[in-house]
């Protein structure tokens, strides 16, 4: 029997607590957050924003009172104020000392909040945790418009959900296009439906950003770089997160290239008994074997269970061996889908790793041309031109995009090449493909290009 002690209560930390009690019923296991609540989905709030999850209490997976029913005592309104790795403790609050076993860190990540005059006004908010969506949603239905910083993954989510609340929308991008992570010709796609669907109730001011907010205590409007003063109702600034990891400083526990914490492929730290999972670790990625750091609650997820597995039993060997990349979002019914390296990635790290990307796109129908219902899916797909290796590949439509993806994801793991790719065996059915899918009309172009 030994004590486990998790801190952190959103993905990670909930699914290492129900992993480490079910591997072991007599461990005694302890679950620490900061939040009122635990165990949520916080990639749901903008559809509750939106009105599309219609209460907030949908998207609770688990009460504290359902975990301590597993044997599981959960903390609620604990903040962690000192890790002594040396000592096996913790202190939280004021002064309250916890002492561990095996420690599980999953203290999650913070939304970049750019450094502009007056940014404490308030009608500005992030996107981070229920109270937050609880706060723009509250914002959102008496309002008339929104500043929305950022052209992101939940800036793009955002932008359906104040749509739906019938906003008028000014979005404040510093980048020349939309979802920077695209390579610009697809980004130029997805801008392109935006606005078809969008029509006047979405404002894009790109290649500016905000340096100093307006209004005596409550947000009025903004003053940009480039001189521009926009006037709204509020703002959520959508810029990103970065690892919350100050309480890691000085404690001894080793930061990674990132900034996050430094784990190995079972999640453990440099220190035997403390693992490290979420938005608050590093990751290593695949496709380029190099450290990087994304925020994805799919990540987070595995990495909870991996590191509960580990700290339970040090017989275990089981593995979390790096990410892909792979997301997906929507903009009503257009979807973006992305796995492995973008084209526009792949050429900034030629300069480093010994690759020569090349890229084929395609935008073909998904399913039979006499099917009802029909959408359009645009494809790009990376490879390497030396050696045939899938790299990665976007896709974005009106088609199952998602699924698309997946199908690709699986071939980056498996390294296949261009040429071992055609042999897939893709199913078929008019309503849900053409004969040739998308995909494989993309990899036939591409293999052409590669063979010149």
């Amino acid at each position: 029997m030994k004590k486990i002690v998790i801190v952190g209560g959103c993905a990670a930390g909930p699914k290492a607590a129900a992993k480490s009690k079910r591997l072991n019923p007599d461990n005694i296991v302890e679950l620490y957050t900061k939040e009122n609540m635990v165990s949520y989905s916080a990639c749901g709030l903008p559809y509750f924003i939106g009105g599309i999850v219609p209460n907030v209490n949908e998207l609770i997976v688990r009460t504290p009172e359902e975990f301590k029913k597993q044997g599981i005592d959960v903390f609620l309104n604990h903040t962690l104020k000192k890790i002594l790795p040396d000592e096996n403790k913790l202190i939280f609050n004021d002064s309250k000392e916890v002492f561990y076993d095996e420690l599980i860190l999953c203290i999650g990540s913070n939304p970049i909040i750019p450094d502009i005059k007056n940014n404490k006004l308030k009608n500005i908010f992030n996107l981070k945790v229920i109270n937050d969506g609880i706060n723009i949603r509250n914002a959102s239905v008496i309002s008339k418009s929104v500043l929305l910083i950022g052209a992101g993954y939940i800036a793009i989510e955002l932008m359906e959900a104040f749509l739906n609340n019938n906003l008028k929308i000014y979005v404040l991008e510093k980048e020349a296009s939309i979802m920077p992570v695209l390579d610009y010709d697809m980004s130029d796609i997805l801008y392109k439906n935006i606005l078809k669907r969008a029509e006047d109730k979405i404002e894009f001011i790109f290649k500016d950003e905000a340096i100093e907010f307006l209004g005596d205590e409550k947000f009025e409007g903004v003053i940009t770089k480039n001189g521009r003063q926009i006037e709204a109702d509020f703002c959520v600034i959508a810029i990103g997160v970065r690892p919350n990891v100050d309480i890691i400083k000085d404690t001894g526990i080793e930061l990674g290239l990132t900034g996050a914490i430094k784990t190995d492929n079972k999640m453990r730290t440099n220190y035997k008994n403390i693992f490290a999972a979420g938005d608050c670790s590093e990751d290593f990625f695949i496709p380029t074997k190099q450290s990087v750091y994304m925020a994805l609650g799919t990540i987070a997820n595995k990495q909870g269970r991996v590191a509960a597995i580990n700290a339970s039993d040090v017989n275990q060997n089981e593995i979390f061996d790096g990410i892909l990349g792979s997301s997906v979002t929507k903009f009503f019914d257009y979807s973006v889908a992305l796995t492995g390296l973008s084209e526009k990635k792949a050429l900034e790290l030629k300069k480093y790793i010994n690759i020569d990307p090349v890229s084929s796109f395609v935008e073909e129908y998904d399913k039979a041309g006499y099917m009802p219902h029909i959408g359009t899916l645009s494809v790009k797909l990376t490879a390497d031109k030396r050696t045939g290796e899938i790299l990665g590949a976007q896709v974005l439509g009106s088609g199952s995009a998602d699924k698309r993806i997946g199908v690709v994801a699986s071939a980056l793991r498996a390294n296949l090449t261009i040429n071992e790719f055609l042999h897939l065996d893709l199913p078929y059915a008019p309503p849900f493909s053409s004969t040739i899918d998308p995909l494989l009309t993309a990899a036939y172009k591409l293999k052409d290009m590669i063979n010149l």
